[in-house]
């Protein structure tokens, strides 16, 4: 394990039973409170935008916008945030995906992405790969190009990384940790 690993791991908490009995919950919000462990976290997703030759990162609401937003600024790049259906104000593109229990859309600004776009898309968990599926068909759908899923820890026992790998299309998929 890496030093960068063991200091993100040591400041992720563990929530037995939340939001429901049986599901232990990972809280990252004492990381978020460590700046050393933040301005880690920001430094590291930021490298793999640069390795992608991103453009522009996407977060997905709402955690992925907390880590998305420092990131683009890191590397220079534009953020776009990826918001539940209804949220965001003039014309959007909006995608529908299914849940464990029903179904969800996601929306982003229409405008926002061109086809020259290199898009990283950030998250803060990778669990079954519902929410990131959708944003990867509607970056797709706005013309850009998917370079790149960045997340700071993935829950492989979900299974979203076959799920996920044959709608990348070549496209890395980096957790830094693996839960």
């Amino acid at each position: 394990m890496t030093d960068i690993q063991e200091l993100l791991l040591s400041r992720i908490r563990d929530v037995a039973d939340y939001p429901e009995p049986g599901v232990m919950f990972k809280d990252i919000t004492p990381l978020l409170a460590d700046p050393a462990a933040f301005t880690a976290l920001t430094d590291a997703l930021a490298a793999i935008a640069e390795s992608t030759g991103a453009t522009k990162v996407v977060g997905l609401e709402a955690r992925g916008f907390i880590l998305g937003a420092p990131v683009s600024l890191r590397a220079g790049l534009g953020f776009i945030p990826v918001r539940k259906a209804g949220k965001l104000p003039g014309a959007t593109l909006r995608q529908a995906y299914d849940l464990e229990y029903g179904s969800a859309e996601i929306e982003v600004h229409a405008e926002d992405l061109t086809s020259g776009d290199r898009v990283l898309i950030v998250d803060d968990v990778l669990a079954t790969g519902g929410t990131a599926e959708a944003a990867i068909h509607l970056i797709q759908r706005a013309g850009a190009e998917v370079c790149g899923l960045a997340v700071l820890m993935e829950l492989g026992f979900l299974g979203a990384r076959g799920r996920l790998e044959p709608t990348l299309a070549g496209a890395p998929l980096q957790a830094l940790l693996q839960v």
